[in-house]
Order: C-alpha cells, then structure tokens, then sequence
C-alpha cells in the first residue's frame, strides 16, 4: 500500500483532480507539497455547482481535500 506522500511525490509536476470538503472539485498542476499535504497547484480550475472558474495559482490546505486523482 503506497502512503499518502509517495504518491504526492511521484505526481509532482502532473495535473490532479481534487475534491474538497465543501463540494468544490479543483484541477490543476502540483508545484508542491508538505508533510501536512499542503498543496501548491497552478493552472488551477475550481468547479463548483456547474459554475467554473480559473484560479492561476494557489495554496491548498491538505484538510480540506476529500480524494485526490491523477489526471
């Protein structure tokens, strides 16, 4: 079973799909991490309710996201 930062550190550099607690669904590209699994992405779209809107680049609290997938 892989651990949560393994497979933050192998998808460095590549497009994820986050879903947070709140029902938002961010993608974008992962520029880093911490141990707290905070998150910077850029090239973010945030989805929300059928409503889309781009981001640029942000910080993500790791204890917000629900799932995270590799695009």
């Amino acid at each position: 079973m892989a651990l949560p930062l393994d497979v933050l550190e192998k998808a460095l550099n590549q497009k994820l799909s986050l879903l947070l607690k709140d029902g938002r669904l961010i993608e974008g590209k992962l520029s880093g991490y911490d141990e707290y699994m905070n998150m910077v992405l850029s090239d973010v779209e945030e989805t929300f309710e059928e409503n889309k809107r781009r981001l640029g680049t942000i910080i993500l609290r790791g204890n917000n996201v629900v799932s995270i997938s590799l695009l």
